[in-house]
């Protein structure tokens, strides 16, 4: 996932506690997941809303409050996307409205690769909304034309490219619930460089100068979570040491996300396949960063079964 502009947010908060957030971004790329997740969250979430009608959910959600402070009005969320065709291009101007008002709605995107995306329409046999009478692919390339301000704009943008619907759940939840002092969470997302670099990773870290367990024959078929992976990759020359400097260039770093407003950081840890040494120390690493303050980690191994 990428954040979006580094702006510092009202009072510290993220933007799990704002009030309105704005969920939209590429279709398939994962809204209805996220407005699942929010549901079960405790959200109220509106799906499809044409934008002209933000406005009186922003006054109907403030007048609850203001009557029932402790309604179910509290936190919104609206899916907002090309579905509702023509009145979609009104979505900004329904924005600026807000803040004019007062409110300060954050917007949430959803992206993926062209490739994910036609994948997954492929996969459900649905046409894509702005497809019309040409390829799936001509649709998505509308769709991203029209949507490059607003994810240039995003408060948070969250590639799903390589997440199964779990691990897209699990990355939401880690974002929109837990404990209200961390103000930084951090993924760390093992992955296969033969894959591709995940498009989402905000730092990478390259394992492939660890030799290699896939040329052990006792190895070969497990992978890093296991003990006698993780014990070859952690002790070889340079292991300890890495972890020891990608530790401290981490926590010099999360300072400084923390102070510049950013609240969701992905670190990608790779190797050739995704299977052995990013894996190992992916865990390895997950578990001395989330020993900080402030901060929380959850692990993401985005190739491991893959080959």
């Amino acid at each position: 996932m990428n954040t979006g502009p580094a702006t510092p947010l009202d009072d510290a908060k993220t933007i799990a506690d704002a009030p309105l957030v704005i969920v939209t971004g590429m279709s398939g790329a994962g809204r209805t997941t996220t407005a699942n997740v929010l549901e079960d969250l405790g959200w109220l979430v509106v799906d499809n809303l044409p934008p002209q009608m933000l406005e009186p959910l922003v006054e109907l959600r403030r007048a609850s409050v203001e009557r029932h402070p402790d309604a179910a009005l509290r936190q919104a969320a609206v899916v907002v996307d090309v579905r509702s065709r023509g009145w979609f291009a009104h979505l900004q101007e329904a924005i600026d409205a807000a803040k004019v008002r007062g409110e300060r709605p954050r917007v949430l995107f959803l992206d993926a690769t062209d490739e994910a995306l036609v994948r997954r329409f492929e996969s459900v046999r649905r046409p894509h909304p702005l497809q019309g009478d040409g390829r799936l692919l001509d649709g998505i390339q509308r769709e991203r034309a029209l949507l490059r301000d607003l994810r240039s704009s995003a408060d948070v943008v969250i590639d799903s490219s390589g997440l199964n619907v779990h691990q897209l759940t699990a990355k939401l939840t880690s974002i929109f619930a837990g404990d209200r002092k961390v103000q930084l969470r951090i993924a760390v997302m093992s992955f296969g460089f033969k894959y591709g670099l995940p498009l989402d990773a905000d730092v990478v870290l390259d394992m492939r100068f660890l030799p290699n367990p896939y040329w052990i024959p006792e190895l070969k078929p497990l992978n890093g979570r296991d003990d006698a992976v993780a014990e070859y990759v952690l002790t070889q020359d340079g292991a300890e040491e890495f972890l020891d400097r990608a530790s401290a260039l981490l926590a010099t770093m999360v300072e400084g996300y923390i102070r510049e407003g950013r609240r969701y950081v992905t670190v990608a840890v790779g190797c050739t396949g995704g299977k052995h040494r990013s894996v190992a120390t992916a865990e390895a690493l997950s578990a001395r960063i989330g020993q900080r303050d402030r901060v929380d980690t959850f692990i993401v191994h985005r190739d491991l079964g893959r080959e």
